[in-house]
């Protein structure tokens, strides 16, 4: 190994999770040279700002959460701490399609924690026989093996069928795109799990948590998702990425530098890695090695360095799904549009996920009088409509936005952002193939793996995957 100073490491991704990588590494390791390699011509991956006519498009993510710290710490520590800006307090709730209209979700409902009782009995989304079996959970024993299942063996054991179907189904689906009944507890929600386990019940863990923490029932007012604990940068997503680049040492990233093939070197030869980038005639040689691409597109990387890994990461498997955004006038709607967005439950029988209105959430992201929407079609459970052309996925969200929210005439606009077999799926089982990928990559040295299919798939998760990761370099020898 070549000293602290002259120390070559190579990020291989130049998305939130590399990104995030490099600039650990630059702060654990001021004097080695990082190289930063991305196949495409700009920094992000899926996260992309784009302004049009005055609207600030997000072309997938747009805003991340704060009740885990990653994100924000890393936003802090590159100078954005002034330009992350709140959700509008005005509007924090969310809607359920029922019975083809738009019924607020319960206050203090969240996921899967009833906080409040009055706004369960009121709500029209339970039948009064789904009522019952929701508040019945409180009695339901906790299970007794730790055993991994899906939401919908979760949901249903705890809250029942109609609980499941009209408000816990949707919500999660609503974040995760995924098939409810291949959806991984241990792997994505195990707060529930580890609540039923020490409580018996998550209405006891809800009643328990409210006593010893007394100002959390104000904050889970909002329905749905706790909208308090989001937030985003004023300018857009890609506002981060260029901060967290900008900090970057000059001249470490490289644009269009799409990977072929990764390959060790003999030890003794004092190099460990032998870098192939496409069009460039040598190889490029580096001391350690980052893979921060994503999990889809590691296999052909990892297959020459270790064969098992590379058969390993193949084995997850990936979802797709299509975001049209769209502006109107604000007169188009009939719908007062009170709040961030709605969900679709799969019993609806719609042919979007969710709609998210853009510019009700944050200040910025439409001219005055206009309103901008993203949403949501495809996913785990409607993969074929993510072959419909751009005119077809326009044509049924219009149709869609028609019937739920009283649109009326053409869009301004309509931009389908189409992410397809990108988004990786947690299905049951994941932890104990992570866990697998896991000791193969650490027991290659100098070298990490990073990214959203491993330990979590929201940007503070890659964020702390890229810095692990780094952190893990760092400390090598």
């Amino acid at each position: 190994m070549s000293s602290s100073v002259q120390r070559r490491i190579a990020v291989i991704g130049g998305g939130i999770t590399g990104l995030a990588a490099a600039h650990r590494l630059h702060e654990l390791l001021p004097t080695a040279k990082i190289s930063l390699f991305e196949g495409s011509d700009r920094l992000g991956g899926v996260l992309h700002s784009v302004e049009r006519d005055g609207y600030l498009i997000e072309r997938s993510a747009d805003m991340f959460n704060t009740r885990e710290p990653w994100a924000l710490e890393l936003a802090q520590r590159v100078g954005l701490t002034n330009e992350l800006i709140n959700t509008d307090p005005r509007f924090r709730r969310a809607f359920v399609v029922h019975r083809g209209k738009l019924c607020p979700v319960p206050e203090g409902f969240t996921l899967m924690s009833p906080a409040k009782v009055w706004p369960i009995l009121k709500t029209p989304l339970l039948s009064p026989l789904g009522k019952l079996r929701l508040a019945s959970e409180y009695f339901i024993p906790g299970k007794r093996d730790d055993q991994d299942e899906s939401l919908t063996s979760f949901a249903l054991r705890r809250f029942g069928r109609e609980a499941f179907d009209r408000l816990i189904q949707p919500l999660i689906g609503g974040i995760y795109t995924a098939d409810p009944d291949r959806l991984s507890m241990q792997a994505t929600l195990k707060q529930f799990v580890e609540h039923e386990r020490k409580y018996g019940s998550l209405i006891r863990a809800m009643r328990a948590m409210q006593k010893t923490q007394p100002g959390k029932p104000k904050e889970a007012a909002a329905s749905g998702a706790r909208y308090g604990q989001f937030l985003a940068p004023r300018l857009g997503m890609s506002q981060l990425i260029d901060a967290i680049a900008n900090h970057l040492p000059a001249g470490s990233i490289r644009l269009n530098a799409r990977i072929e093939r990764l390959e060790r070197t003999p030890h003794d030869s004092g190099v460990n890695w032998c870098l192939f980038v496409q069009g460039s005639p040598a190889p490029l040689t580096f001391d350690d090695v980052i893979v921060a691409s994503p999990a889809h597109s590691c296999p052909p990387l990892l297959e020459r360095i270790a064969p098992q890994l590379s058969g390993l990461v193949k084995l997850i498997p990936h979802a797709g799904c299509s975001v049209a955004v769209m502006g109107y006038k604000r007169e188009q709607f009939t719908h007062p549009l009170d709040g961030f967005g709605f969900v679709a439950p799969r019993v609806e029988n719609r042919r979007i996920i969710a709609g998210s209105l853009a510019s009700v959430k944050f200040a910025g992201r439409a001219p005055d009088g206009r309103i901008l929407l993203r949403v949501f079609v495809g996913g785990a459970l409607q993969p074929e409509l993510n072959e419909l052309d751009d005119q077809g996925i326009e044509q049924l969200v219009r149709k869609e936005l028609g019937e739920l929210l009283g649109a009326t005439g053409e869009p301004e606009f309509c931009q389908v952002n189409r992410w397809h077999g990108v988004m990786p799926q947690y299905h049951v089982g994941h932890l104990d193939l992570v866990a697998k990928i896991d000791a193969a990559a650490n027991a290659i040295p100098h070298f990490a793996l990073a990214g959203n299919a491993y330990h979590g798939v929201g940007i503070p998760f890659c964020v702390r995957s890229g810095e692990e990761a780094a952190e893990r370099i760092a400390s090598a020898m």
